[in-house]
């Protein structure tokens, strides 16, 4: 058996779905929402790229380091993006959730913060977590800005870790959620929730 198995997740009209091969035309359309595959600090995959993107996803499921879902409105089955839970340590009960990017129109919306809301709940709460991580560009300061709304706490800066697109080698800033602080961090997201719709 897996940490993380196969799951449903759904809250205010949006529903997390296990990224699979039919999303391809929908993560290509959010995609193409924002032309995100060309912000040199996210992983949005180029259009042509959309189908080994879901596969490398698929992959790293099957080896037990990476679950994937599509973001999908409910109501319609519109894909609006992606997030995941990746570096899965069943051994310390650790996930990190990243690989997560929204069509532009999206953006600075509900949407994310529902998507934190699901993900944070299902991973403390079903899952039983002890920690939840968060790794960005040292030069995402976006995402760095949505991680630390959360309540998130920044641990530290690994100097030199991965390559990005382009061939540069980036500094990653890291985060972390311990299970003692979720209870304060989902009081938070439920009221911005309230106030965001």
């Amino acid at each position: 058996m897996t940490f993380v198995e196969p799951v449903i997740l759904s809250a205010r009209g949006i529903t997390l779905l296990p990224l699979a091969l039919d999303h391809e035309a929908g993560l290509r359309a959010a995609a193409a929402d924002g032309a995100l595959w060309n912000i040199r600090v996210t992983s949005v995959p180029e259009p042509e790229h959309t189908r080994q993107y879901i596969e490398d996803a698929l992959a790293m499921r099957q080896a037990g380091n990476r679950f994937a879902f599509a973001v999908t409105q409910a109501d319609s089955g519109q894909v609006l993006g992606s997030s995941s839970y990746h570096d899965i340590i069943p051994a310390v009960k650790r996930v990190e959730i990243g690989y997560t990017w929204y069509a532009k129109s999206v953006q600075r919306s509900f949407v994310n913060t529902t998507c934190k809301l699901l993900l944070l709940t299902h991973a403390f709460e079903t899952l039983g977590c002890n920690v939840v991580g968060w790794r960005t560009d040292n030069f995402n300061f976006a995402s760095q800005a949505a991680i630390e709304r959360l309540g998130a706490h920044k641990d530290g800066v690994i100097r030199g870790h991965a390559l990005r697109r382009d061939g540069t080698i980036r500094d990653t800033v890291m985060y972390s959620l311990r299970a003692g602080e979720w209870p304060e961090v989902k009081a938070q997201l439920l009221y911005l929730l309230d106030r965001q719709r």
